[in-house]
């Protein structure tokens, strides 16, 4: 496969995910911003745009303003609307090596969202949240149900598990200091799509300790930052070609895959909160590190070409080693 189709599938994997994910998070907010008039609007939504990595502006934030700069923006960087179009752009350059079904998803779901906004600042941004929730899981049925399972679906698969695990250590590290007995927690299983299955399968019983294991050690729940991680550890594995190494892992991803799932996977029980704030912000660096590490084992084709500025010198390429 092609470094630049490989690199395309990957990043739409990861841009449709964020998306998804961040409609979640957002809907989860703004009803706890609408119905609890407890919580502060600005501390909230400071919060949350902290949680997202989204720098916050200066001025006073509510419902309104936080929902316009993190669903609705086309400027903002990391935007549901900028994380959708990403992902349709490109779709568009790698269209050779993803099925019709799902260009037609992800470039009508794009060409909806002007309508979806319009709406929502009618009746509320709930709509909005969902259309685009729906639609991501409608784009990653089709993927399941249309894509042959070569490297084109790995790399398609393993931007979606990175994604899942900054995403879902960013909304668990929002609430890394709360009480044991806090509501919150409720929120952080919701903003997964984990509360449900989470009382089907502990009967019920809200307990901070419960809801952090669930979301990061559970081995059957999709969404889960242990079962992200090893889907993404298998998809390295089946795009790594090479007979197996006698001395462990050849690649750096491997290796940083590897060593995140250990140390999930044989933490004592009982002390996933003990340095939790500690644990998350490592998953952080990991997946950044990933990011880096897949980009310069799989994205960049040989010869390497370095682009200068191209509204200083016209966008001649300079290639390593001739000057």
């Amino acid at each position: 496969m092609l470094a630049r189709n490989a690199e395309s599938l990957y990043w739409i994997g990861r841009y449709v995910e964020r998306a998804d994910d961040m409609a979640r998070i957002l809907d989860v907010a703004v009803h706890q911003l609408l119905d609890d008039a407890s919580v502060n609007p600005d501390r909230t939504s400071r919060l949350l745009l902290r949680v997202l990595g989204i720098p916050a502006p200066s001025t006073e934030l509510d419902v309104r303003s936080v929902t316009e700069l993190v669903a609705f923006s086309r400027n903002q960087v990391g935007s549901i609307i900028d994380s959708l179009a990403s992902a349709r752009e490109n779709a568009r350059g790698a269209r050779e090596v993803t099925s019709s079904e799902m260009w037609e998803c992800l470039n009508t779901t794009y060409n909806g969202l002007a309508e979806r906004e319009r709406a929502a600042k009618r009746l509320g941004p709930h709509e909005f949240f969902r259309y685009v929730e729906e639609r991501a899981a409608m784009f990653a049925g089709l993927a399941d149900s249309t894509m042959s399972r070569d490297d084109g679906y790995r790399f398609l698969l393993l931007g979606r598990s990175i994604e899942r695990v900054d995403m879902l250590a960013r909304m668990l590290l929002s609430r890394a200091g709360d009480r044991p007995s806090s509501p919150a927690w409720v929120t952080v299983l919701r903003s997964a799509g984990a509360h449900d299955t989470y009382l089907r399968t502990y009967r019920g019983a809200l307990d901070a300790n419960r809801v952090v294991e669930f979301i990061l050690l559970d081995r059957l729940f999709p969404r889960s930052v242990f079962h992200a991680i090893r889907q993404a550890e298998q998809c390295l594995a089946e795009l790594d070609h090479q007979p197996d190494s006698r001395v462990g892992p050849r690649a750096e991803a491997q290796r940083l895959l590897g060593r995140a799932r250990s140390e999930l996977e044989f933490l004592p029980p009982g002390v996933l909160l003990e340095d939790l704030q500690d644990r998350l912000v490592g998953l952080q660096d990991t997946c950044r590190e990933l990011g880096e590490a897949i980009a310069l084992q799989y994205f960049h084709a040989a010869p390497w070409v370095a682009w200068t500025d191209a509204r200083a010198v016209g966008a001649e390429a300079v290639v390593e080693g001739e000057l």
